[in-house]
């Protein structure tokens, strides 16, 4: 009996993340329009995978911005400005507004929208001359943004 009950505690922790509440991304409410005050899930941040995802794959922002926290890694970037002391710069919800839609903040920016689904010129369908089709997913997810945003939030000046 014991041991279902601990397997049946297991399975629910396990099964707990693809359960939490997500906010899509067109049902993102904004501060001053550059700011996102309600984290986009429920379920708890991850440090470790936020800073996974600064590097290759999904986010991927040291290609663009230069971090001292993961000089281990190659190849950073400087198209963007350095990320050092950026928990100490912006608050928590600037930081997931930025991170979610720099153009709001920055609108001249190349980075990209990681959570915003519409509003843009789509790519096309490859090699047709025609606008793809169907819906549009954001880059990351409402948990990777969330992620982000608190390995971000480590970040102070040295």
């Amino acid at each position: 009996m014991k041991r279902a009950l601990l397997s049946t505690i297991a399975a629910g922790l396990v099964a707990a993340p693809a359960l939490a509440q997500e906010i899509a991304p067109t049902q993102v409410a904004w501060e001053e329009e550059v700011a996102i005050p309600t984290p986009l899930t429920d379920a708890a941040p991850d440090v470790e995978n936020g800073k996974v995802l600064m590097n290759k794959g999904a986010g991927n922002c040291i290609a663009c911005h230069q971090v001292t926290d993961l000089s281990d890694l190659a190849f950073h970037g400087d198209i963007g400005p350095s990320l050092d002391g950026v928990g100490a710069r912006w608050s928590e919800a600037e930081l997931r507004g930025i991170l979610a839609d720099a153009k709001r903040m920055f609108p001249g920016t190349m980075m990209p929208s990681f959570y915003r689904t519409e509003g843009f010129v789509r790519v096309g369908e490859a090699y047709t001359g025609k606008a793809k089709e169907g819906e549009v997913t954001p880059l990351l997810t409402a948990q990777e943004i969330e992620d982000l945003v608190s390995y971000l939030k480590t970040l102070k000046y040295q």
